[in-house]
């Protein structure tokens, strides 16, 4: 059965090699007086994509103030101070320059700038924000889809708690992708982009909640897609077509379009993640690799029919004189096997980590509460179940 749904995809995309240098063409569009360029680290300054987009403003006449600093797993405390910045020099529009981390601190300034109070209400999901100032973005990295996506995740310093807020409010105006802004990422980099893609697909993917066959379609192709072009990219990381294809995929693997006619996605993957970010301050596409397999054996055969699928469809499994059950997990530990074989974890040890007991129940609570007591649609995830699957995921 595939339940009704509502595609909204509003973000105007310019893609392809050279297209950074119409970025200040696009912002001039937007109507915008005064624009914060929000980024991360020097890298930015150093590859010289700063000093163009810098340019490109101001052959438009657009006035700029600049905020660096965003490292993964975005912080509040800097989208405090962008929130205080902004509101000094007048900001009307935020430009992101960089990837997910550094498009969802935008995202999270642009909500501050619109309304009264303390933004972290709105990733505690205790109120809800009734507008939002217009980000645009200019992608560095392929990974979160935050380029064309309605979600924003920030971390809280004081008690590592990291939380994401989903509202169409903040959909960028624009996206600006252009392939040849990753080619000078480091290999640990572009494997966890695929792997954050490849799971955005995923969470949509094993539910419960209904599905279609289009839609099964498109988002096994994607996931065949972005594993071959991971292969390639670790063999080769100049490989042009390769990173164009990962740039689009990320894309479409998170503005909706590979989950039209489910549930919504079962997503506890990224919520077990989160709560592994918050603490630790992993990169989030290896935590979602360390924990993925545990949560999937913890999960299969409530939803075994969709892993009977991804095995065969997606892994290439033959299941020809086998179970059901065999054949999902056959799945399964394929897609570990393809993690390990791209450089990433498969467990918290994976990770360089051996979290305590008191640990496991503290990522298990908090997920638990993060979550408003469950989560999940290929299985409705407790804390006990969260629990579990830390547990087997060391």
């Amino acid at each position: 059965m595939a339940y009704g749904f509502t595609y909204y995809t509003p973000t105007k995309v310019v893609f392809g090699f050279g297209a950074a240098d119409r970025v200040g063409e696009l912002v001039r569009q937007q109507g915008c007086k005064s624009v914060l360029l929000h980024y991360g680290s020097q890298s930015a300054r150093r590859s010289g994509l700063l000093d163009r987009v810098e340019a490109a403003l101001r052959a438009e006449g657009v006035r700029f103030v600049s905020l660096g600093g965003v490292v993964p797993n975005p912080r509040l405390s800097l989208v405090y101070e962008g929130i205080e910045l902004a509101r000094r020099e007048n900001v009307d529009f935020i430009l992101a320059v960089g990837g997910g981390s550094v498009i969802d601190s935008s995202k999270a300034i642009a909500y501050g700038l619109a309304n009264e109070g303390d933004v972290w209400d709105f990733y505690e999901h205790t109120r809800k924000p009734t507008a939002c100032f217009p980000v645009g973005a200019v992608l560095t990295i392929a990974a979160s889809g935050s380029e064309m996506s309605n979600s924003s995740v920030i971390t809280k310093e004081e008690g590592g708690m990291k939380r994401s807020y989903n509202d169409d409010l903040a959909r960028p105006k624009f996206a600006v992708m252009d392939p040849e802004l990753t080619l000078t990422l480091p290999d640990y980099q572009t494997a966890c982009g695929c792997a954050d893609i490849m799971m955005h697909t995923m969470e949509r993917y094993f539910t419960n909640g209904g599905n279609m066959a289009v839609t099964d379609a498109i988002a096994e192709g994607l996931l065949r897609t972005v594993m071959d072009c991971a292969v390639k990219l670790r063999d080769d990381p100049q490989d042009r077509d390769a990173r164009a294809e990962v740039m689009w995929a990320g894309s479409l693997s998170h503005n909706g379009l590979t989950g039209c006619g489910n549930d919504g996605g079962d997503f506890s993957t990224h919520a077990l993640e989160h709560e592994i970010g918050g603490m630790f301050d992993v990169a989030h596409g290896a935590g979602l690799t360390a924990v993925w397999g545990s949560w999937a054996r913890y999960v299969y055969q409530n939803c075994l029919p969709r892993f009977v699928s991804f095995a065969v469809r997606v892994m290439g499994v033959d299941p020809a004189g086998k179970t059901d059950e065999a054949v999902a997990l056959e799945g399964i530990q394929a897609l570990e096997a393809f993690f390990r074989s791209i450089g990433l974890p498969t467990s918290f040890a994976g990770l360089g980590l051996a979290p305590t007991e008191e640990q496991l129940r503290h990522l298990a609570a908090s997920c638990a509460v993060a979550s408003g007591g469950q989560k999940g649609s290929a299985r409705v995830l407790r804390e006990e179940d969260m629990y579990q699957i830390y547990k087997m995921a060391l």
